[in-house]
Parts: structure tokens; C-alpha cells; sequence
């Protein structure tokens, strides 16, 4: 029998489920956000995320913080920047403005709304300098890839953007000593593969993850799945991921840290025993659990050190 493309019979039969997890390693919503009806979703009392569609974006920072006293990590899809700006002020009062703009990396699906809200706070952003090209208009990223399969995301990859974006002045590199701007105690980590410069953030006093997409807790190459949001743990997603090497190191670095709680950018956030299993056996097992078993990628990776993961404009 045959089916259309996105079809979620189609979907269920092509779709590989990576480590699927029951509901109680989710992070429950506490029951503030409920009651206040709040787009966020707060897990723990200074970090909260607001699902944006098929991305999520991550607020770090306590309910009412002061203007400058709070920092938004990503910037969603195109058309989001309302949608953004009305969690903020949700969170954190009307006119209040984030004291910086983090990026663990500049695919569209992160940088939608970024430069619209940049200017709008008048915010500096911070990346990896090697994820400065995708953001300074320099360079366009490598295309997305079909054959990896799993689904309607997969397949349509070929049609997402990959241009840049140019934030100009406002774009500054994240400090050489490995610290957070506007987040004190937490660090960046670099977990490059799904993209040159991508990064992760740390917090070693309650070992809080926020993983960007080197680690995410929804099917993504699935319109089905992320429709779902049922649990998982999964790599990163395979149609954008340009060198499965770097990857596996990454997806290895962090689970080495113990995370307790892991926030992810495509997902819902992950907690507990069972959260902490999947990921060692996501590391463990990595090529295969989330390398694809075709793909341009997967034989062919792009990498900043050749300059094959930069296309030009």
C-alpha cells in the first residue's frame, strides 16, 4: 500500500524511534506556569522554554527578573518574534530586555526571529566563532539531506533554508575562557557535528544541560513524532548533521558529565534514572543508535578545518 509523503501511517512504518522513555522521565510543569497561564514552561525556577512549532526556545533567568536580568538561548523559526517577545514579557514584565542572546547554533529553524529581536533590545548575540560565518553573512551552511530518512522532516530538508543571517555589530564570540554571558555559573561546551560551531551549555552546581540540538528528546526527522512529542532520546537531527564523527565525541563529552536534567531545542526536557540510562547507552551505542545508514554525510562530512562546511552565498 502506498502513501503520501507525511502521511503518519507512512510516517510510523519508515521512522527509526532511537531510545524511546516513558512520561515520568519528562520534567513536569510546575504548577505556577499553569495557573498564571504563561507560554512558558518552567523546569526549574530560573529556566523555562517556550515550544515554537517544531523548535523550542530557552529562557534563562527567574520569573520577574529585571530588565538586562535574563538571557534568551535561540531565536526559533521566521514569524516567531511576537510569539517570543509575549513569553518574555510573560515571564519577566513588559519592556523588560535580555542582557544577551546565546545561540548553540544558527540553523533557520534557531535564528527566525533573531535579528528582529536583537535590534529591538538592543541585545549583543553570542556564538561560537566558528558558527560566526552563518551569522555574520559570510556563508551559507551545507544542504540539508533527504536520503537519511525517517520521515516528512527528512525529506522536505532539501528545501530548508541554509543561508545566513548578518547581525553585524551586534555578533561577538562567546569568551575564550568558557563562560556564558549574562548566565553567571554556567559554561559552554563545544559539541560540534550537527554544526561546525555548534554549543552546549552547563551548570555544574545542579549539572542542568541545555543540549541544543546535539541531543534532542523527539523523533525531529518525523512530522508524526514531533507532532507527538512522545519522549526520546535521540541524536542530533540526522538530515542537518554534517559530520557524524564529531557527533559521537559530543553526544560521548556530555554524557560523561552526568547530566541530572537535560533542556533540548527540539523536545520536551528530560529527567531521572531512566533519562541518565538512555543517554549512556545513546553514547555507548552511538553509530548504531543515531548515525543513519545512508546518507552524503555520513560518508562524506563537512568540517570548519578544510572549509567544506562553509557554502558560499
Amino acid at each position: 500500500m502506498a502513501f503520501a509523503p507525511g502521511d503518519p501511517k507512512s510516517e510510523m512504518n519508515i521512522m527509526a524511534e532511537q531510545i524511546p522513555l516513558d512520561d515520568e522521565a519528562v520534567v513536569e510543569a510546575p504548577e505556577l506556569a499553569a495557573s498564571n497561564d504563561e507560554p512558558t514552561r518552567e523546569v526549574l525556577p530560573d529556566l523555562a522554554y517556550r515550544r515554537l512549532g517544531i523548535v523550542n526556545v530557552v529562557f534563562w533567568g527567574p520569573h520577574g527578573a529585571p530588565d538586562r536580568g535574563w538571557v534568551l538561548i535561540d531565536a526559533g523559526l521566521r514569524g516567531t518574534t511576537g510569539l517570543i517577545r509575549s513569553a518574555a514579557e510573560a515571564r519577566f514584565g513588559k519592556n523588560s530586555r535580555p542582557s544577551a542572546i546565546i545561540m548553540t547554533h544558527g540553523h533557520f529553524d534557531h535564528v527566525g526571529a533573531l535579528s528582529a529581536l536583537a535590534e529591538e533590545w538592543d541585545a549583543p548575540v553570542y556564538a561560537h566563532p566558528l558558527e560566526r560565518p552563518y551569522l555574520d553573512g559570510s556563508a551559507s551552511y551545507p544542504p540539508g539531506d533527504p536520503s537519511v530518512g525517517g520521515g516528512a522532516m527528512s525529506l522536505l530538508s532539501r528545501f530548508y533554508p541554509t543561508g545566513p543571517v548578518n547581525l553585524g555589530a551586534r555578533l561577538f564570540d562567546l569568551p575564550a575562557d568558557g563562560g556564558v554571558p549574562g548566565m553567571p555559573d554556567w559554561r559552554w561546551i563545544h559539541t560540534p557535528g550537527h554544526s561546525v560551531g555548534h554549543v552546549s551549555l552547563w551548570r555544574d552546581s545542579d549539572r542542568v544541560l541545555i543540549a541544543g540540538d546535539a541531543i534532542i528528546s523527539t523523533g525531529q526527522e518525523s512530522a508524526y513524532s514531533v507532532a507527538l512529542q512522545e519522549p526520546q532520546m535521540h541524536g542530533p537531527p540526522t538530515y542537518f548533521t554534517i559530520d557524524w564523527a564529531a557527533a559521537e565525541h559530543s553526544v560521548a563529552r556530555l554524557a560523561a558529565l552526568e547530566p541530572q536534567t537535560i533542556v533540548t531545542m527540539h523536545g520536551q526536557p528530560l529527567k531521572g534514572p531512566e533519562m541518565s540510562a538512555a543517554l549512556t547507552r545513546l553514547a555507548s551505542q552511538f553509530r548504531e543508535i543515531a548515525v543513519p545508514d545512508s546518507g552524503r554525510y555520513v560518508t562524506d562530512p563537512r568540517r570548519a578545518e578544510d572549509g567544506s562546511a562553509y557554502e558560499p552565498n
